[in-house]
């Protein structure tokens, strides 16, 4: 199934869900797996060279390196106030303090009490499939069988 938006993927998977269960049949919705492909984020981010780690937008001459993760930072989304020099001998980046707010999604509620797993890949019809639209995983499965 596919849809534009999140909203509009749960609204086909429900009106899926009930659609088949009015004709006596289940679905298992602990085997239903949801993919959000990141093509165009990743189009975007490959036009910055230097991509803010809180935006993603590029990074210029006012900019902090968080010393963690060493990722650049616009002073803006630092949320740091004051000189530049200063900040910068300790800073450490949003995500490096408080690494629950910016985890990785692992699920989609799609309501009733339904959470559907999010995946980053998965094989269909002996292919793999990916959220970054390449072929490169199938294409290495397939050298390796044969």
């Amino acid at each position: 199934m596919i849809a534009e938006t999140e909203e509009e993927l749960i609204k086909r998977l429900n009106e899926w869900k009930d659609n088949v269960e009015s004709k006596g049949m289940r679905v298992n919705m602990n085997k239903t797996k949801v993919m959000v492909s990141e093509e165009r984020q990743k189009v975007r981010q490959k036009a910055v060279r230097w991509p803010c780690g809180v935006c993603s937008k590029g990074v210029g001459s006012n900019s902090l390196q968080c010393n963690s993760c060493q990722k650049w930072v616009h002073k803006k989304c630092s949320g740091k106030k004051g000189s530049m020099s200063k900040v910068a001998k300790s800073f450490i980046c949003r995500g490096c303090l408080n690494p629950v707010t910016s985890a990785v999604r692992t699920s989609v509620d799609i309501g009733a009490s339904a959470k559907l797993e999010l995946v980053y890949k998965f094989c269909y019809l002996d292919d793999i499939l990916s959220v970054d639209g390449d072929a490169d995983a199938a294409v290495e499965a397939r050298i390796r069988i044969g």
